[in-house]
């Protein structure tokens, strides 16, 4: 009886502590209200094409509308609308932010007036719409803009003077950010992706949603800790899928895995902005423990550069070579084939086509081309699929593009595509396929090459204006067998060649490979 009873009681408690537990988000009526702000720009300040202007953002719509910005499915936004959405006591709301640059990361400076206007936009909205308990700011960390050498943290500093000091704020990086502690003298929290390919943008989103949630209700004391290794890299070496770009991330999440409420956060950088805070960077956060966020800071700072030789240095195959060794994987049965070419920025270089066309491959797939004055031609001749098609295309963007390659072939397709109003398909040579696009387009998996019914399957070669990305659909996938990254001639920005660029505002000569020596 004396056991039935301790069990009937035991029950009981454990129902009324089930009840309890479901009804208290129900009995608060408080809601704590979590604003979301967004910002991105990869900016290489070497490529042509003039400063970034208003309506290089506004090409598609004067800007997100807060409702649009939160609707997001994907990456850092969609991670943290998903994680929030576990708290029933939290509404989100978006904020009027700037959508994407025409162009992408082929984009030169962002200009003041262009930066300004957005500001404003997002200042507004954000002051129409307080008090607010907390601040989502879904940024990239490589934006260059005119005259502010720090803009993430800019953009911080100016929302923590219309939210107050107390209000937690956190952001969401690209590890290849330029950032140092700047941005953390303003905002409480920064999370970087730890993947390139970026598979992990949403989980970083919903990290920082679950650090706003506990920060505000006294749960979590950030403690931040900032190291920057003098080392500076291109992006084509920091493919995560390798050592040592591998290990420095593995070391990050041992870290994390190991101390509990730890957050590592590393910054590759990005060499092709040239702002001061360029090269690595590691962001070490704790739960009220500045001790540990200095000891991990500078453990992974000391890991980054003991590995900096492999990790700042590597070569690849110059076009021609990259052309001999297609047709030999191709006689040996290794297709397909996939070429990333990896140092062309602005997306009109013809270095690889030239050397295929040269070698004679077949059973190709270009995609793509970056060509908008052959796209105006074609409009004008208002083409249709089967007209002939006899004209010169890319190479038009300066030495770093090479000559321009005549293709004498018929229009596949001209139309939208891609997100663009025109875009087109071009046949010629042996079952080659040419893409012409109207701005630099990097393909990144399979799926935007089934356009028009097409099938990639059929193809032997892909070449991709890639450097790592490509490896998310043609590598990782196990697609090709053969992937070669391929250099270009010349010492070129967006080769690994960084040295030969002229920068004004980074500290290239005090980072390494360029100033420190292997004595060092």
């Amino acid at each position: 009886m004396n056991r039935c009873y301790a069990v009937l009681h035991c029950s009981l408690a454990v129902f009324s502590a089930m009840i309890f537990i479901v009804a208290l988000p129900a009995a608060s009526a408080e809601h704590h209200k979590l604003a979301v702000i967004s910002y991105m720009q990869e900016t290489c300040t070497f490529c042509p094409g003039g400063d970034t202007q208003i309506k290089d953002r506004a090409w598609r719509v004067p800007f997100v509308n807060g409702n649009d910005l939160i609707d997001r499915q994907g990456g850092f936004i969609g991670g943290f609308v998903h994680a929030i959405s576990e708290y029933p006591d939290v509404r989100v709301i978006g904020i009027n932010s700037p959508d994407e640059v025409y162009g992408g990361s082929s984009r030169s400076w962002e200009s003041s007036e262009s930066f300004e206007h957005f500001m404003s936009i997002i200042t507004d909205d954000l002051k129409a719409n307080l008090p607010v308990d907390g601040v989502y700011l879904a940024l990239h960390g490589a934006m260059a803009v005119r005259d502010i050498p720090r803009p993430e943290a800019e953009i911080a500093r100016r929302i923590r003077e219309i939210v107050g000091p107390n209000i937690p704020i956190a952001g969401s990086f690209d590890l290849h950010g330029n950032e140092d502690e700047q941005f953390l003298q303003w905002a409480n929290a920064a999370f970087v992706t730890k993947r390139y390919p970026h598979y992990d943008a949403a989980l970083q989103g919903e990290r920082s949603a679950r650090f706003l949630y506990r920060s505000l209700k006294g749960l979590y004391n950030a403690t931040t800790a900032t190291r920057k290794p003098p080392v500076i890299t291109a992006s084509v070496l920091q493919w995560t899928g390798q050592t040592p770009s591998m290990d420095i991330m593995e070391r990050a999440r041992r870290w994390e895995a190991r101390e509990a409420d730890v957050y590592v956060s590393v910054f590759y950088g990005f060499p092709w902005s040239d702002v001061p805070d360029v090269g690595a960077t590691v962001h070490v956060m704790t739960n009220n423990d500045q001790d540990l966020a200095n000891a991990i800071a500078d453990d992974m700072a000391e890991f980054i550069w003991r590995v900096r030789e492999s990790f700042a240095n590597g070569e690849f195959p110059m076009p021609k070579e990259a052309a001999s060794l297609t047709m030999e994987a191709m006689k040996q049965g290794e297709t397909p084939v996939v070429l990333g070419d990896y140092s062309d920025r602005p997306g009109d270089a013809t270095w690889i086509l030239k050397a295929l066309m040269e070698e004679g491959v077949s059973n190709m797939m270009y995609a793509a081309l970056r060509d908008e004055r052959a796209l105006t031609a074609l409009r004008a001749t208002k083409a249709r699929p089967g007209d002939s098609f006899d004209m010169s295309v890319g190479g038009f963007t300066g030495e770093q593009a090479g000559e321009p390659v005549h293709i004498e072939g018929t229009v596949k397709y001209f139309g939208k595509g891609w997100g663009y109003d025109e875009i087109a398909m071009i046949e010629f040579g042996d079952n080659n396929l040419l893409f012409l696009v109207p701005t630099y387009t990097q393909i990144r998996t399979l799926s935007p090459l089934h356009i028009q019914g097409l099938n990639p399957d059929e193809y032997d070669v892909f070449v991709v204006k890639s450097r790592v990305h490509f490896r998310r659909g043609f590598d990782e996938t196990g697609y090709a067998k053969t992937i070669m990254v391929v250099d270009a001639p010349g010492d070129w920005f967006g080769t690994t060649r960084l040295d030969a660029l002229d920068y004004q505002y980074a500290p290239i000569d005090m980072l390494y490979p360029f100033h420190y020596t292997e004595s060092d």
